[in-house]
């Protein structure tokens, strides 16, 4: 039976060597999570604490929206290792932004943009408003945050959308927003406000290529319904 402290384990089971042996890859995410915890507790190892971690919450994306009532169910477990383990989650998010803005992917349709904005919103526990701006090829030229805070005021949102939409040289858009609930089914509050922002692209000579409703995993598309 193994030593509950890791420097007493065989060295290619350390997560910490084994990483720098054979690369992240090779890791679980337990062992993974236990080189940013560093230490266990008493009783329980890094690794066993970071299974223990993973089982409560089920997934890395939990473990990112957790409350701190959920984190203090784990005795031994300060603000500091808690702090160390979202902090990392949202490194990873960004990484894939950044990498996504490296790559400007080209939009061909609703999925397309539903699955480059979901890992951020799906999980948002109030409505933000984010726009993504094509070129003329329909590859992302930036994805803008643009409110938090609901559609009702369409006019001051639609103004920013159109001011930032216009600074980046954007072609055409697609503007998204997150129902904190998880459904998707448009409000008229929705409708409403697509109506009007479609009305004010088509002034400036804009292109509106979609209004997406992020929810929980699924999203509403206003054109794929043939709002537009």
């Amino acid at each position: 039976m193994k030593n509950n402290s890791i420097a007493q384990w065989p060295v290619d089971d350390r997560p910490r060597e084994k990483l720098l042996k054979h690369g992240e890859k090779a890791l679980s995410n337990a062992e993974l999570l236990a080189i940013l915890l560093h230490t266990g507790i008493k009783g329980q190892s890094a690794v066993d604490l970071a299974r223990s971690i993973l089982e409560r919450f089920g997934s890395f994306r939990a473990m990112s929206h957790a409350d701190a009532r959920s984190w203090r169910e784990f005795k031994g477990l300060g603000q500091a290792k808690t702090a160390q383990i979202k902090a990392a989650i949202e490194i990873g998010r960004r990484l894939r932004e950044e990498e996504i803005k490296e790559d400007r992917p080209q939009i061909k349709n609703a999925k397309d943009a539903a699955d480059l904005l979901m890992p951020r919103m799906r999980d948002l526990k109030v409505e933000v408003f984010k726009v993504i701006c094509l070129n003329a090829q329909n590859r992302v030229i930036e994805v803008l945050d643009i409110t938090e805070g609901t559609v009702n005021g369409a006019n001051p949102i639609i103004r920013e959308i159109m001011h930032k939409a216009l600074q980046h040289y954007a072609v055409s858009i697609i503007c998204a927003h997150n129902h904190p609930s998880g459904e998707t089914i448009p409000s008229q509050d929705d409708i409403k406000f697509t109506q009007e922002l479609l009305q004010t692209v088509r002034i400036l000579g804009l292109q509106l290529v979609d209004h997406i409703i992020v929810g929980n995993n699924k999203y509403y598309s206003f054109t794929q319904k043939q709002e537009f």
